[in-house]
């Protein structure tokens, strides 16, 4: 965890210079105790193997070159993550790195899933969050007992459509 919370300090950190103010100038200008912390995240950078360090170069030029809108959402994350407690920022962690693990169809998949989500009205998309969260909560047997439900459920349907075009069909 503490390389991950390195890395996005270094990243924030590390953001293009506000116009007309050198680096300098603005390090002089922060509090002694931010200059002390950011002393030491640069201990620890220069610390970092040659290969993390060249990773590091390279996660910030993608962040630089992300149009600003999208830049501002990965800085807006950011400060949301350094916002949560420490067990949250392992549940965070932990979390990415599963879907890092994923295969990329799968993770495309997801984050189509995500989009609907987060594009949905926003009454339909508090519904679905909550049915996340109970989801979540559930044993693993509730859950097989609900994807059990939702199959018969879905094959009822099924039938029902099948029944009604035979219908219309025999009219």
């Amino acid at each position: 965890m503490k390389r991950a919370l390195l890395i996005a300090a270094a990243l924030f950190c590390a953001l293009p210079a506000r116009a007309q103010q050198t680096a300098e100038e603005r390090f002089r200008s922060l509090p002694p105790e931010r200059q002390e912390e950011l002393r030491q995240k640069y201990r620890q950078l220069q610390s970092l193997p040659p290969e993390e360090r060249e990773q590091l170069r390279h996660s910030l030029q993608r962040l630089e070159s992300l149009p600003a809108p999208e830049r501002q959402a990965v800085e807006e994350n950011y400060r949301r993550f350094q916002q949560m407690g420490p067990e949250q920022q392992r549940e965070v962690l932990q979390r990415w790195q599963e879907f890092r693990r994923l295969p990329p169809q799968k993770r495309a998949e997801l984050r189509a899933q995500l989009r609907r989500v987060m594009n949905a009205d926003p009454a339909d998309r508090r519904q679905i969050l909550e049915n996340m969260r109970r989801w979540q909560q559930m044993t693993p047997e509730q859950r097989e007992e609900m994807r059990h439900r939702f199959r018969e459920h879905r094959q009822q349907k099924r039938e029902k459509r099948e029944e009604r075009r035979l219908e219309r069909r025999h009219r």
